[in-house]
């Protein structure tokens, strides 16, 4: 993937933010934030370890639950490769609880309510459904290494390809 130039997007304030990619062998950016499961969670909580961050639109629409419920069904094969996993959207921590019990999901779901990490991770843009464009999350995944170092990047990601994507991202 190409990067892309830093360039001046509006953030969901409506200020203008100098974003780019994020591309491997970056810097994880920190974060903490909120979760499922009455917890709050951290970048630094997996240090020496694998982590997935994948990044959806919203819970419990069809192609985030998709998304969700095969990385869960595939955990075990993830977790063969010490690969966590978490999910992040701007959906509150009652939201993700409900998603999370609903389909019994097997990782937390942070909530970026102010959509900071969202920012920092270059996810949150314009996007067009119908030909009406609105503010939102771009489904994207991180692969993060042991030493916080970005592995492999997918902005765009398709909810049928993830766990195939992360699963080599992660051999």
């Amino acid at each position: 993937m190409t990067k892309k130039a830093a360039a001046e997007k509006p953030s969901h304030a409506g200020q203008k933010i100098s974003v780019s990619e994020l591309q491997p062998g970056d810097a994880a950016p920190d974060f903490v934030l909120p979760a499922s499961g009455g917890k709050t969670i951290s970048l630094a909580d997996f240090h020496g370890k694998k982590l997935l961050i994948y990044f959806y639109p919203k819970d419990d629409t069809p192609g985030c639950t998709k998304q969700a419920c095969a990385l869960s069904e595939n955990m075990t094969a993830l977790n063969k490769l010490s690969l966590a996993v978490v999910g992040v959207s701007k959906d509150s921590v009652a939201s993700h609880e409900k998603f999370v019990n609903k389909f019994g999901l097997k990782f937390p779901l942070l909530s970026d309510k102010d959509g900071d990490m969202c920012e920092r991770y270059g996810v949150w843009g314009e996007k067009t459904f119908m030909g009406k464009k609105y503010m939102g999350i771009t489904r994207s995944c991180f692969l993060v290494d042991e030493n916080g170092r970005l592995a492999a990047v997918q902005y765009g990601v398709k909810p049928e390809e993830q766990v195939a994507w992360a699963l080599a991202a992660a051999k």
